[in-house]
């Protein structure tokens, strides 16, 4: 029995909440604590970010609390805001969801993670501008400004795309929307809204109204951060989701090819100093990623811990 619990202690420190939550009853005498908590860590390594704060009392209150942060409110008035509020306390999900699936050679879905970041980078670029994270509930009234071409669908001057275009339109309005056309929001279009922000601040070729209400002495390094952020989307390494199972082909990336596509796209990146910060050694797997998360954010952007704390937690119930 003794070394049957070893063996779930183990599959704990691999992240292996899947695997621990179906096998702990057979071996662990009222397992329904240790299930809970699987149920909790696999959510967080899934990155469903839906069910973060599902209620689960087996799982301590500042585990609880660490998830919610990363949360999106799942309707137009919840409290708290969550990822809404900042997008600091995701990103470190993010990044720390990126390094185990490294480790655990897991690369379709690290790469899916990746892609991820990449949807909402122009928001963490944004954050200290709006003072909160691209909720669409406290939108500043200038992006609705006297001659702003931000959300009018159809305008040929805007260098929006016909789905940003579409997206910034509704981001405008779905506040006062039902918590069904919410959901649809942020799972749809709040993504594209990301992406509109940065080109209307980074790359318009003719700018109007919309982005007057960023103050003149911010402009311009929003303008740089942002940039960054867009080219980052169009990185070798964020393509690879489309050579994975999760994007439209059927192979698979290997450690190797993620690390030469990144080496390209740090390359690509470093025109610029915010860019060039993916270039720094710092540890990580992908040695750069969080400079150049945290440069773009003007805010330190760490890997959490959220997912090692859970799982020392359920070492810690194994145990005793």
């Amino acid at each position: 029995m003794e070394s049957a619990r070893d063996l779930l202690v183990s599959l704990a420190r691999r992240y292996a909440f899947g695997d621990l939550g179906a096998l702990a009853p057979g071996i662990v005498e009222d397992a329904g604590e240790i299930e809970a908590v699987c149920e909790f860590g696999q959510r967080l390594l899934s990155l469903d970010a839906e069910d973060f704060a599902v209620e689960a009392r087996a799982v301590p209150n500042d585990l609880r609390r660490r998830a919610r942060a990363c949360t999106m409110p799942q309707t137009p008035r919840e409290q708290p805001r969550g990822a809404l509020e900042s997008l600091r306390p995701a990103y470190g999900l993010l990044l720390e969801t990126i390094a185990v699936r490294w480790h655990r050679r897991e690369l379709s879905p690290m790469v899916a993670a990746v892609h991820i970041a990449s949807e909402y980078l122009p928001l963490l670029a944004f954050e200290p501008v709006l003072g909160h994270a691209g909720d669409p509930v406290r939108w500043p009234p200038g992006l609705s400004a006297p001659d702003s071409r931000f959300g009018v669908i159809g305008d040929r001057a805007c260098d929006h795309t016909k789905s940003e275009q579409s997206a910034a339109n509704r981001t405008l309005r779905v506040a006062g929307e039902p918590a069904e056309g919410w959901r649809a929001y942020l799972d749809r279009q709040h993504s594209q809204a990301s992406g509109a922000f940065a080109t209307c601040v980074a790359t318009c070729r003719n700018p109007c109204t919309a982005m007057d209400w960023v103050e003149p002495g911010r402009r311009e390094d929003l303008s740089v951060r942002a940039r960054v952020a867009l080219t980052f989307a169009d990185t070798p390494l964020v393509r690879l989701r489309h050579a994975a199972p999760v994007g439209h082909g059927f192979g698979v990336p290997s450690p190797e090819e993620v690390l030469e596509a990144w080496q390209r796209s740090q390359t690509i990146l470093s025109k610029n100093e915010v860019g060039n910060e993916a270039s720094r050694d710092d540890g990580f797997p992908l040695p750069g990623l969080p400079s150049l998360f945290s440069a773009i954010a003007a805010a330190p952007v760490l890997p959490s811990t959220v997912l090692k704390d859970t799982t020392a937690h359920l070492v810690k119930l194994l145990r005793s």
